[in-house]
């Protein structure tokens, strides 16, 4: 039987094959495209994660378009298979995708009315912004039950009873059945302090903008520099969570070389609940 500690393996394969590079600076010294060639620890870091994925990289070059969305893609995949394991602790019909706008969702689907509506009205654009609509790097969604199998037990309910007309969950509420998103899944490579602050705004902007339920809203990213994990990381209200893509190699690599502010930022983030290991992401997707 397939087991996560099988995936997570996959996964990093994929990552190590699909992504990762070795790259030169100026003074021709070598370093792995998640590494921030300008930062010596950044690179010792990023090797040590290189050396315990059992990986040599090689020189192809990769555009940062490529690299963000291979990265999506992989993640997308390890996640699906994964979650898949525990659909006896959270069943339904999932979907996951790359790039699908929030509009398509229920919880969201009133943006797209709203974007129309703003659309035809230059005043309304300036005072309101048009970045309502975003689309997640990778979204979960949920299709609704149909009563047939909600009263798979038993008659639970009846489309005759003039009741929970409005839920979501119901597919027969619906002429048109609408998903339900379950995670919204920002994905860095890196991070730099702008791209912390763009996570950061989708993730306001799901939280201010639903109709229901809050879905899940996590980062992931392979940032070797746990200073700048932090800020993403650190804080609350915002984000989930942040998940490493190898949180354990990451760990032991910092050991290795002894970087005392790095490990205190670590252990910080990790004791406080707010950085967590790849394969920790299905299981959370699952409460």
């Amino acid at each position: 039987m397939v087991r996560i500690v099988d995936l997570r393996r996959e996964y990093h394969l994929r990552v190590c094959n699909e992504i990762i590079r070795t790259q030169k600076d100026t003074k021709k010294r070598e370093y792995p495209n998640f590494a921030d060639g300008t930062n010596r620890a950044s690179i010792e870091i990023a090797w040590g994660i290189v050396n315990r994925l059992n990986f040599t990289p090689g020189y192809e070059s990769l555009t940062g378009q490529t690299t963000g969305g291979r990265f999506e893609v992989i993640t997308k995949d390890f996640l699906e298979k994964a979650f898949k394991l525990l659909h006896h602790l959270r069943p339904g019909d999932w979907v996951y995708s790359t790039q699908l706008p929030i509009s398509k969702f229920d919880q969201y689907e009133h943006l797209a009315e709203l974007e129309e509506i703003i659309k035809q009205n230059s005043d309304l654009a300036s005072a309101l912004g048009r970045d309502y609509i975003i689309a997640p790097d990778i979204v979960v969604g949920r299709w609704p039950i149909p009563d047939e199998e909600i009263n798979t037990e038993g008659k639970i309910i009846s489309r005759s009873e003039s009741i929970a007309k409005l839920t979501p969950l119901r597919s027969d509420n619906y002429q048109s059945p609408r998903l339900t998103l379950h995670a919204s899944i920002s994905c860095k490579w890196t991070l730099r302090s702008d791209r912390s602050q763009n996570a950061r705004t989708e993730a306001l902007n799901l939280i201010r903008n639903r109709k229901g339920h809050l879905p899940h809203v996590v980062a992931v990213t392979a940032e070797p520099l746990p200073t700048r994990i932090a800020s993403l990381a650190l804080g609350t209200g915002d984000l989930d969570c942040v998940y490493h893509f190898a949180l354990y190699e990451l760990e032991d690599a910092l050991k290795q070389i002894n970087n005392e502010d790095q490990i205190d930022m670590l252990s910080t983030l990790v004791e406080g609940r707010r950085l967590r290991d790849i394969s920790d992401l299905p299981f959370d997707l699952a409460i």
